[in-house]
């Protein structure tokens, strides 16, 4: 899900309700999730309302046992992404950045990636959205060698363009990024 609200973003960065619905892996009331993260239900009743009034939780289902009705409530989504343009302001301009092989660009690319995507999706409500994505990692043993690869890569990729590209089509945006890896524990 898309926070594209500095107030919804807000609600979600508190500590408690975020505590909230990282215990809501699956449906549960103000009591089960009380008893998950070791509050109140009055305060998790309070938070949950305020999670709900922001669209970052659903109702799910009641059940009624005792005379008493429980109201469990679910994730809105499994993920939560800031819509850049929440903490920016305004998008971040790819155009506005000259040097395109910078981090700068690649980050605006990717910003205008997620703000976009996250408007199509608003849009398309329960549809799917149609996407590609490929994701890889790349050992380059030189510069040289990351240089050949994406001269190859930038000419096989206008090779397909050009071959299925008309301008009476519906417009997909295709980028392609590449930086260099994070060293994690798996990958040293």
């Amino acid at each position: 899900m898309l926070l594209t609200e500095t107030a919804t973003v807000e609600i979600a960065l508190d500590p408690v309700r975020a505590a909230i619905l990282d215990a809501l892996t699956e449906p549960g009331s103000a009591t089960t999730v009380a008893a998950a993260i070791g509050s109140t239900r009055q305060k998790v009743n309070y938070h949950l309302k305020a999670l709900e009034a922001h669209g970052l939780v659903v109702p799910a289902e009641t059940r009624a046992w005792g005379g008493i009705t429980e109201r469990f409530v679910r994730r809105a989504a499994r993920h939560l992404v800031v819509s850049p343009d929440v903490l920016q302001g305004a998008g971040i301009d790819p155009e506005q950045i000259s040097d395109r092989l910078s981090a700068d660009y690649l980050v605006a690319v990717n910003a205008r990636t997620v703000a976009e995507l996250g408007d199509v999706l608003r849009s398309a409500g329960e549809q799917r959205v149609p996407t590609l994505t490929v994701d890889t990692v790349v050992g380059f043993r030189s510069a040289h060698d990351r240089s050949a690869f994406a001269a190859e890569l930038q000419a096989a990729v206008a090779t397909v363009v050009a071959r299925y590209h008309h301008d009476d089509g519906r417009p997909h945006r295709l980028t392609v990024t590449s930086y260099p890896r994070p060293s994690t524990k798996e990958s040293a």
